[in-house]
């Protein structure tokens, strides 16, 4: 064989090279896709009932009830849906077990990365409606499925439907909760997450209090409630949930080690729970174990190519000199997202973010743009001010910037972008302050980004 340096040999390894993207990216439309077909033997193609009349258990509709589906583990969830699709085969009229299954499926697609299931949601919640009108359960779903497609404001109206019909809804008290701090009334969800609190106390409502608390800038305090929260967790997916929001949140403040022990306390719950899994080698990452983040978060997304991982990865690949295996990671992106998209989620912020630092710097800013014109919360606030920056419109940016820091929430993240667009407005010191307090806060924050601001802070002549 001629050796790579060779012109015949470096059209191969492009080859070779072409060949494995291509494939990356059938897979991953593959592994979206799939569901489009799955779950049609109870849904089917139209209006008709299920045909079957497989025998379940009674309890069957008690499988997903008592808990909040955020916190249930994946593998639970095919086991559940399963049977809950074979007592709905035998009882095609209980209208309270199709809206546990839309609210199923919903957290399938979550879960998963798999917004396919979303249609299939919304069909098994329109046939509970149709069933029993006004019904609070189906109610409740369809604010959730509608946040998850990050359709905000119709989240909150469903909420209220439902709420009006039963004020003690859990899933309909937490999704209120979900579509005000999405559509940045933070006060406002700090009242209603006092009210959860007062009708239904549990792990649902403690964990959505935390975090109005940390986007308010109080970590001590929302740490304490995780911490509540945790101590009163029983089973596997409620420990899971709460052990990472809390690894999370000792992620963002750059306490490394704290976040691994609370990250491995969920993967001993449920060694499966993608969002531990994805947590872990991001904390790998900033303590400087690329090999092993790496390998977890190629596992990650292997089975889940949700924009989040695959931007990560990307960036790990980047810091190790392998562009090409980078440039993949950033094209499933957008197979992700159009496939979203497809599916009735707006993926604007995900589309901002991501084709910001990768992808088209304009369709990053009309991206931005868009959700702004739709909700004013510090996350885009932070996405508009950067895809500002990158398209060069750094005065327009700064006011995005600091808004992004006007709750108090503190991102090493939302730092460096202020300070790389301060610097650009020529405010050195401020840009040095940002980027030495996004360092401080969490040294790791970034692959590529911790990288560019170390450099430019040597430059600034700052600390490092």
């Amino acid at each position: 064989m001629p050796p790579r340096s060779t012109p015949h040999g470096g059209e191969t390894e492009r080859a070779g090279t072409a060949r494995r993207r291509a494939g990356r990216l059938a897979a991953c439309a593959a592994a979206l896709a799939v569901a489009f077909t799955a779950g049609a033997v109870v849904l089917g193609t139209g209006s008709g009932d299920p045909a079957t009349t497989a025998s379940v258990p009674a309890t069957a509709p008690q499988l997903l009830a008592g808990g909040d589906l955020t916190a249930q583990i994946s593998g639970d969830l095919t086991a559940r849906i399963s049977a809950l699709q074979s007592h709905l085969r035998a009882q095609p009229k209980d209208f309270t077990s199709w809206a546990t299954l839309g609210v199923a499926y919903v957290e399938q697609a979550r879960t998963e990365g798999d917004p396919s299931r979303y249609p299939q949601a919304e069909r098994a919640l329109d046939r509970s409606l149709s069933l029993r009108p006004g019904n609070d359960p189906a109610l409740a779903g369809r604010a959730a499925l509608a946040a998850a497609r990050h359709d905000f404001r119709g989240a909150l109206r469903h909420a209220e439907r439902a709420l009006a019909e039963n004020p003690y809804n859990e899933r309909a008290l937490s999704s209120r909760i979900d579509a005000l701090v999405e559509l940045g009334r933070y006060d406002k969800a700090l009242r209603d997450a006092d009210e959860a609190d007062a009708r239904r106390p549990g792990i649902p409502v403690f964990t959505r209090y935390a975090y109005v608390q940390e986007l308010r800038g109080d970590v001590p305090a929302a740490r304490r409630v995780l911490r509540r929260a945790l101590a009163s967790a029983t089973a596997p997916g409620d420990v899971a949930y709460v052990a990472t929001a809390l690894a999370r949140l000792a992620w963002q403040q750059g306490e490394y080690g704290t976040a691994l022990k609370h990250f491995a306390r969920a993967l001993g719950a449920d060694p499966a729970y993608v969002p531990a899994l994805e947590g872990r080698a991001r904390a790998q990452a900033a303590g400087g174990e690329t090999a092993e983040a790496i390998r977890g978060l190629e596992q990650v997304v292997a089975r889940y190519p949700l924009p989040g991982p695959l931007v990560e990865l990307g960036e790990l690949y980047e810091a190790e000199g392998e562009q090409g295996k980078a440039r993949e990671q950033y094209d499933l992106i957008d197979a992700w997202t159009g496939l979203a998209r497809a599916n009735g989620v707006n993926a604007d912020l995900d589309t901002a973010l991501a084709a910001a630092d990768h992808g088209d710097r304009k369709a990053a800013l009309r991206a931005a743009r868009a959700e702004w014109s739709r909700r004013h919360t510090v996350h885009t606030a932070d996405a508009l001010a950067w895809a500002l920056h990158v398209n060069g419109r750094d005065k327009e940016a700064l006011p995005y910037a600091r808004r992004a820091a006007s709750t108090g929430f503190r991102d090493a993240t939302f730092l460096y972008h202020r300070g790389l667009i301060e610097h650009a407005t020529g405010d050195t010191a401020a840009a040095r302050r940002s980027l030495e307090s996004a360092l401080r806060l969490n040294p790791g924050f970034s692959p590529v980004g911790s990288r560019v601001a170390r450099e430019m802070l040597a430059g600034l002549g700052g600390a490092r």
